[in-house]
């Protein structure tokens, strides 16, 4: 399989935002979910918003996507509005962070055509926690299911055991388990997995390579873009 991952700010490249919420949409309704914060569409021409796409070498599909939408006086996280529903100290527990740049890793999906190759589990994990330090990001946040709780573990994201039910929620519906995370220092990354947090660091380094990984499904062909734009970037 050969893919290409692309990093950009969001307002550079609205067409293929569009497609990456076509895509999401239909991921969510797969799987019976109709109404999620982290779908809708305010983001779309917003500044302080950087996308990731997974796409095929020639750019005509998408194979999954999610993006780093930092926290702003016109927009909060998806995620704030997501977990008052069930607890409103997360808008207090953010407020309390401080006076920092802080972003929520949001809408990652990837389609049934690339399942198992761990796209939207791995690949897209690494690249949302690598592009942070480049928009200046001083912390990450996400929401999580018990599936890819795993994978962020590994590149550095702790429970926020503050929130819900010692971090875990139920969302985006009944029956859904999501778990609040967070990472507090993204240049070292501490409690990241050594061998992600050298990959990881690769990628800071290096965001124009083509590299052969392995991922759970055999062998890929991932050619990385995700060098973004400074006159796009917002610091």
């Amino acid at each position: 399989m050969i893919a290409r991952i692309r990093a950009y700010s969001a307002p550079e490249d609205i067409e293929n935002n569009l497609r990456y919420i076509d895509g999401h949409r239909k991921v969510l309704e797969s799987y019976g979910v109709k109404q999620v914060t982290s779908a809708n569409h305010t983001w779309l021409h917003d500044p302080n918003t950087y996308m990731i796409i997974v796409e095929s070498e020639d750019g005509e599909k998408i194979y999954g996507g999610g993006r780093i939408q930092v926290r702003s006086a016109n927009l909060k996280m998806p995620m704030e509005d997501a977990i008052a529903k069930i607890d409103d100290s997360i808008y207090s527990y953010v407020d309390n962070l401080g006076d920092i740049k802080i972003a929520e890793f949001c809408g990652l999906f990837n389609s049934k055509e690339v399942a198992g190759y761990g796209i939207g589990s791995i690949f897209l994990g690494r690249i949302g926690v690598a592009i942070s330090t480049q928009i200046g990001v001083n912390y990450l946040m996400a929401l999580c299911s018990p599936a890819t709780l795993r994978n962020c573990t590994r590149v550095g994201f702790e429970i926020v055991r503050d929130l819900g039910k010692n971090g875990t929620f139920y969302y985006p519906k009944e029956g859904l388990i999501a778990t609040a995370l967070l990472i507090k220092d993204l240049d070292n990354l501490p409690f990241a997995n050594a061998e992600e947090r050298d990959r990881i660091m690769d990628l800071r380094l290096n965001p124009l390579q083509h590299t052969l990984e392995t991922g759970p499904k055999g062998e890929m062909n991932i050619f990385y873009e995700t060098k973004i734009n400074p006159l796009y970037i917002n610091i």
